[in-house]
Parts: structure tokens; C-alpha cells; sequence
């Protein structure tokens, strides 16, 4: 009951006299009594408590479990934009929200590099060492920081820009657990260093987009690379892509430091790396520091074949006998650049590597052999190539007593024609070899897949 509900009722009741001070009634039975006393008024039902708020880190989940939500429905929504409208709604979204707008950075232009990098350090300059937080924000914030879209726009005048950018950066972003560069702008030392020395590389998960400079191969100690240097910090890393330039010319013409074992290698401790590319770098201290050092959980490579190229002028057919045996998936990849040069695969990937799954192969495609051809069973069960190939098919046509558990053939590089298409246009070239794959392999519960993993329509 309300008060004014109660005091419209009592007040009939004369001589009683009713008193509203706010929310409190005071009955007075006896008015015109010289001590008149005064009664409270109890309520009959206590009053609704109000609603408990709830905590942030709900709320946290409850704004990330919309924004993937989302991007999954579409992938064109600008993040920043949605933790934006977030922002804009109350102190308290803002305080939520803001953090998640920082997690994930996508950059794509100079420019906002330039801004975001003045922010942060802007930010940096005003934090003290009162506060609890060793460090500031948003910088801390930050966790995922992805630059790859910079290719798109940058200039080359504007490489020793970004450069300087991030060195710059590095410091202010302690927490990072994913870190994807563009391989147009090749870090110099000086960047190296500040990422090496920065807090919080044993949070670092994934190393993406990094360019590896010739110049960090030393031929003394594989200990004065600064990217191995790097690495050494890094012991909860996991996915690791490294791009190199490759040679332009032939072996005779390679510098003479390339073609020198290093004297002295450190140990790299990597327990949880399990992916693993290496592109277009023959040689190098890295490749050295990797083949001396165990990597228990690697499972998947994607490296560049150089096995016309002996060692140590080329670690990659060494790499692959060290390691083959944990891979599960191999891939056989050369950057396409003019002038492309291709490279051999090694024609023993079956003894190297017996637990392949996932393969795919590069031009010119090997003469695959294997370790027994009588008793071998290997669990190969998808084979990618480039294009469809009659002298390959011969090997493969030899090799599958040996892959019963082979599913799917991809031809990475082509794709189906529409059912649209004329029959005498999908008999033609490429496509009328693809047709023939198709009917040799799918006598044998083997599909023939495009490069959008889609059988034939």
C-alpha cells in the first residue's frame, strides 16, 4: 500500500491525526492531548529491493559473444564502428566497451598507424608509477594487432615511415598475443630490437608477415641474429610465418657467408609450436638455430623446396629429415614474383615424412618414391598440385596401392567451369583433364576438388 492510499483512509477516522513526513506515516491517536504521543506506521510488505547490477566481466562476455556474432553473419561490419556505438551509450558500456575496441587493431593505412602510434603514446606519457597497473592503457589493451592490410596502400617512400612507426609501438603494446606484419616492409634491427626487448613476449602466440633480411644470417654464431634473438623470448609461441626474398641468381653467385655453417648455434625452446611457414629463404641462421633444436609439437610446414641447392647453402631437405616425422601436413609453396625461379622437391618426402595427411606439392612436380613398395601403407589422405599433369599421373597412378586411405585430389591452381558452359568448352585444355582425373579417380571413391575445395558442378 501507498502512503497516500493509507492517509486518505486513516484520516476518516477522527480523532486520529496522520503525519506524512516523506516516506515515513506518524499516527498521532490522541491529537488534542496535552503530550500526545506518536505512532510509526510500519508497512505490511517490505519494500522490492532494487535489482542487483550486473558485473563487468558479464557484460564483457555478453558484448564479445555479439560482436563475433556479428562479423560471423557479416564479415564486412567495421568492429570498431559496433564497439563504438557501444561506447556512445553510458559510462558504464563505455568502461566495457572500450577495451574491446582495443583488443583487436586492423590497420590498413600509414596514416591511422601514425595516429594510433601518437595515441598510445600520448597515453604512455601520462601514466604514472602510482597507479596499480604497471602499464597504461589502451595500450594494454591491445591484443591482437594486424597490419597485413598495409600492403594495399603502402608506398615505398613511406617503408622507413612505418619503420620508425614501429619501433615506436612495440614498448606500448605489452600484451599482445597476435602479431601479423606485411612482408613489404622489412623490420630493421633497430624495430627487432624493440620488439625483443619489450614486455610481455612469453604472451606472444602467433608471429605473422615477418620479412627476413639476408643481412641477419651470421656466419659466426647463430646467436647474433637478432630474429633468432627474438624467438629466444618467445616460448609460448605457436604459429610462426616467416618470408624471405629467395636468390635471384644461381649458387655460384651467392654470397659467401650464405654457404657457411654458422660455429655456434643456441638453443631455441619452442614447446608449442605446431605451424610453421617458411617461404623463399634457402638459408639462414634461423633455419640452422631450428634444425639443432627439437620441436615436439610441429604438425603442420609450408615451406619453399630448394633441394637442387645442397647444404648449407639450402636447410630445407635437412629441416625436413630432422622434423618430418611429427608433420601431418606439408605444403610445397613458391612465392610468385618475376622472375619466379622453381625448385625441386625432394622425391623421398614418404621416408622423411611417413605421417602425412595433407600434401601439396609445387612445380616441377617430384618422382615420388617409396620406403617400401611391397608392405608400405602410408595415411596420406589428401593430395593438392598445382595443375593436372599425365607424367605425374603416372606416379600417382603408381603410388595409390600405397594410399588406401586416400579421399580427395585438389588442383590448387584451376577451377571448374559453370554448368552453363558448352560440353566441347569443358572437354577443352585444362578442363578436359580435369574431366579425365575425375572419371580415372573416381573409380576408386577419390574426388577431384578445384581451388575452392568444390567438386565438379
Amino acid at each position: 500500500m501507498t502512503c497516500a492510499f493509507i492517509r486518505n483512509h486513516l484520516q476518516g477516522f477522527l480523532p486520529l491525526q496522520v503525519t506524512v513526513m516523506s516516506d515515513t506515516l506518524l499516527l498521532c491517536p490522541r491529537p488534542l492531548a496535552r503530550y500526545a504521543g506518536r505512532l510509526l506506521l510500519l508497512p505490511l510488505l517490505p519494500k522490492r529491493p532494487p535489482l542487483k547490477s550486473l558485473p563487468s566481466e558479464i557484460w564483457s562476455e555478453v558484448f564479445s559473444f555479439v560482436l563475433s556474432k556479428s562479423l560471423a553473419t557479416n564479415p564486412s561490419v567495421d568492429r570498431a564502428r559496433l564497439c563504438m556505438s557501444l561506447v556512445m551509450v553510458c559510462r558504464r558500456f563505455k568502461d566495457v566497451a572500450l577495451p574491446l575496441m582495443y583488443a583487436n587493431v586492423n590497420i590498413r593505412t600509414v596514416s591511422c598507424l601514425d595516429k594510433f602510434t601518437a595515441c598510445l603514446y600520448a597515453a604512455d606519457q601520462k601514466w604514472d608509477s602510482i597507479r596499480r597497473i604497471p602499464y597504461s592503457t589502451p595500450g594494454r589493451w591491445v591484443q591482437v594487432l594486424d597490419l597485413s592490410g598495409l600492403t594495399d596502400t603502402l608506398d615505398s617512400r613511406q617503408v622507413y615511415t612505418v619503420d620508425l612507426l614501429l619501433t615506436k609501438l612495440f614498448p606500448l603494446v605489452p600484451l599482445l598475443t597476435k602479431l601479423c606484419l606485411t612482408p613489404a616492409v622489412p623490420l630493421s634491427r633497430r624495430a627487432l630490437s624493440s620488439l625483443t626487448n619489450r614486455d610481455g613476449n612469453s604472451s606472444l602466440q602467433a608471429l605473422g608477415g615477418i620479412c627476413y633480411n639476408v643481412s641477419f644470417h651470421s656466419p659466426v654464431a647463430t646467436g647474433d641474429d637478432p630474429f633468432v634473438r627474438l624467438l629466444q623470448k618467445c616460448h609460448n609461441l605457436e604459429r610462426l610465418e616467416i618470408i624471405g626474398k629467395g636468390f635471384d641468381s644461381d649458387l655460384e653467385s651467392f654470397p659467401d657467408d650464405l654457404v657457411q655453417e654458422p660455429a655456434s648455434t643456441v638453443k631455441l625452446y619452442l614447446p608449442k609450436l605446431h605451424s610453421l611457414t617458411i617461404l623463399s629463404i634457402p638459408a639462414s641462421s634461423l633455419l640452422v638455430s631450428l634444425l639443432s633444436n627439437g620441436l615436439p609439437r610441429l604438425r603442420a610446414l609450408s615451406i619453399t623446396p630448394y633441394d637442387d641447392i645442397p647444404y648449407p647453402a639450402s636447410c630445407t631437405s635437412c629441416f625436413l629429415d630432422v622434423h618430418g616425422q611429427s608433420l601431418y601436413t606439408l605444403s610445397f609453396f613458391t612465392p610468385k614474383s618475376w622472375p619466379t625461379q622453381l625448385h625441386p622437391s625432394p622425391s623421398t618426402l614418404f621416408h622423411t615424412c611417413p605421417n602425412l595427411r595433407h600434401l601439396s606439392l609445387e612445380y616441377p612436380l617430384p618422382d615420388l618414391t617409396l620406403p617400401d613398395p611391397t608392405s608400405t601403407t602410408l595415411p596420406l589422405q589428401i593430395m593438392s598440385i598445382p595443375r593436372p599433369d599425365m607424367r605425374f599421373w603416372r606416379v600417382l597412378e603408381r603410388l595409390l596401392p600405397c594410399l588406401p586411405n586416400l579421399r580427395a585430389v585438389r588442383i590448387r591452381d584451376v577451377r571448374w567451369l559453370c554448368s552453363g558452359m558448352s560440353i566441347r568448352a569443358q572437354e577443352t585444355g585444362v578442363q578436359g583433364e580435369l574431366r579425365n582425373w575425375r572419371r580415372r579417380l573416381g573409380r576408386k571413391g577419390i574426388r577431384v576438388l578445384d581451388a575452392d575445395w568444390q567438386d565438379m558442378p
